[in-house]
């Protein structure tokens, strides 16, 4: 079955159901690009949304550390990428569907009309040969009748006593001119009546069928091509759902990573102060009555009781309090736990600092080494700025370094003596006392090696600014108290005895 055959007469039937169909391409378009308006939006708003949650600042860093925050924060991070797969669907939706099936309505529709202005080419053209048809009919009626009219005239006359010979003559020829035309005319109708059904014929056998065939299969084109952007529609959001999935089960799998009791011990470490608890409040018994000025109470008044770590006020902060010095640079500000952890999180960072200068001196001693070796390389006098840089950049972390152990010797030295400070209020005079203990005890380890180890004599001069470090002139007779470690500095003792580091490569070891 098939348009041409079975619908040969429905032209303005065939002309609807095109039209629709191209309506319905014309609706699906706007209804996908409604869809990815859609879709845009909500991963905007699920942007805004992880970005408005997410951590930012030195403090939400610090809150980070514990599991349930990071979570969240994964789950931000996750919800961020679920947002850019949505983006991506509505992407593919605008360019696999939208602007395709734009461009093929656009072909659709210069194809319909192409096959509508055939048709009525055709029809034109049958109703101009039916109209010549009608007026070679109209020609041969009138011609026929004039003939018959004449003939009866020819007759009359012929029985007519009174007409002469002429004017039976005469009336024949009239009669047999006008049965000659009538013939004529017969005969240009009989040949335009042929011409007609022929046309006709092929109008409604050949031409409208085939019209009408091609434009059924314009249809079905298009049904095809509707029911493959249908598909498209849902295959496009298929495409990304394994990624979608795998967000999905990075939002799940942050649940899963929460630990409590972590979470618990980590706020403990990140807050213990490390103090004892106060001891009991003593009693004071005032029925003994006033004692001398000399007794011993009145040289020892009555204790008055500090104030607890753990449960001081929050007040507003005074004009005084904003402009109160900032914190100690050896954290003693803090209590002595966090003391502690800070003063080792910053040697661990020096130290880290330290290894990447000592293996930045020790490339550029190699480097130097090169150039010297092969001055085609190089000149190894441009290196000596950076070398004089990095040493003097060691040297001031190794003095860095030295300052934070003390400190950190001295809280840990310092621990138990702190303890009992809170128990007795007496904080100020053996905070006081301690750090010159210590110091003593690095003096005396430093009397135990004085030892020099050997001698040498300065190639170069060297301007020691760092802190740790020594200035010594060229051809200056050294004594070696620490040789090089492999990190390319040495500890000497000058003649008039200053004692520091300097560069391994700008002495000469003596024999």
């Amino acid at each position: 079955m098939d348009w041409g055959t079975d619908l040969w007469d429905q032209y303005d039937h065939i002309d609807k159901h095109t039209q629709s169909g191209l309506d319905l391409v014309e609706r699906y378009i706007k209804f996908v690009k409604e869809r990815t308006e859609i879709e845009q939006s909500y991963a905007k708003q699920l942007r805004n949304l992880s970005k408005k949650y997410a951590k930012r600042g030195s403090k939400d860093e610090q809150d980070c550390k514990f599991s349930n925050h990071a979570s969240l924060q994964e789950i931000l991070n996750e919800l961020n990428d679920y947002a850019g797969q949505r983006e991506l669907i509505a992407e593919n939706m605008m360019t696999g569907i939208c602007v395709d099936l734009t461009k093929y309505l656009q072909d659709l529709k210069q194809e319909r009309k192409t096959h509508l202005a055939d048709a009525k080419k055709a029809q034109q053209n049958l109703e101009i040969t039916f109209k010549q048809l009608e007026s070679t009919k109209k020609r041969f009626a009138k011609e026929w009748g004039e003939a018959e009219k004449a003939t009866q005239q020819a007759e009359k006359t012929e029985n007519d006593l009174n007409a002469t010979r002429l004017d039976v003559e005469k009336a024949k020829q009239h009669a047999h001119a006008r049965t000659h035309t009538a013939e004529e005319c017969r005969n240009d109708y009989a040949a335009q009546l042929q011409k007609y059904n022929k046309e006709q014929n092929l109008f409604y056998y050949t031409e409208i069928p085939q019209i009408f065939n091609n434009m059924q299969d314009m249809d079905e084109r298009r049904i095809q091509r509707m029911a493959e952007g249908y598909c498209q529609f849902a295959d496009i959001e298929k495409k990304v759902q394994p990624i979608i999935s795998k967000c999905l089960e990075g939002i799940f799998n942050a649940g899963g990573k929460i630990n409590e009791k972590q979470d618990s011990m980590l706020f403990i470490e990140q807050h213990k102060s490390g103090f004892e608890r106060p001891a009991d409040v003593e009693f004071e018994d005032y029925t003994q009555g006033i004692k001398s000025a000399t007794s011993e109470s009145s040289l020892n008044p009555p204790k008055v009781r500090a104030k607890l770590w753990p449960f001081s006020k929050k007040t507003k902060i005074s004009h005084a309090e904003k402009h109160m010095p900032l914190p100690a640079e050896d954290f003693s500000h803090l209590p002595p736990e966090q003391r502690k952890k800070r003063l080792q999180s910053k040697i661990d960072d020096i130290s880290k600092e330290l290894q990447k200068a000592l293996d930045q001196s020790e490339a550029l001693e190699k480097m130097k080494g090169v150039y010297e070796q092969n001055p085609q390389m190089g000149d190894p006098s441009c290196l000596e700025p950076q070398i004089s840089e990095t040493a003097q950049n060691i040297g001031r972390l190794r003095g860095e370094l030295a300052k934070y152990e003390t400190w950190l010797s001295e809280a840990v030295g310092g621990e138990e003596s702190s303890n009992a400070i809170n128990n007795n209020t007496q904080h100020t005079g053996v905070a006081a006392e301690l750090p010159q203990n210590i110091y003593l005890e690095f003096d005396d380890e430093f009397d135990d090696v004085e030892t020099p180890v050997g001698q040498c004599t300065a190639l170069y001069t060297f301007q020691g600014n760092s802190e740790g470090t020594i200035s010594i002139t060229e051809g200056e007779l050294l004594s070696i108290m620490e040789e090089d470690k492999g990190d390319g500095w040495m500890r000497v003792l000058r003649a008039g005895g200053e004692e520091g580091y300097i560069p391994s490569s700008y002495v000469k070891l003596s024999p």
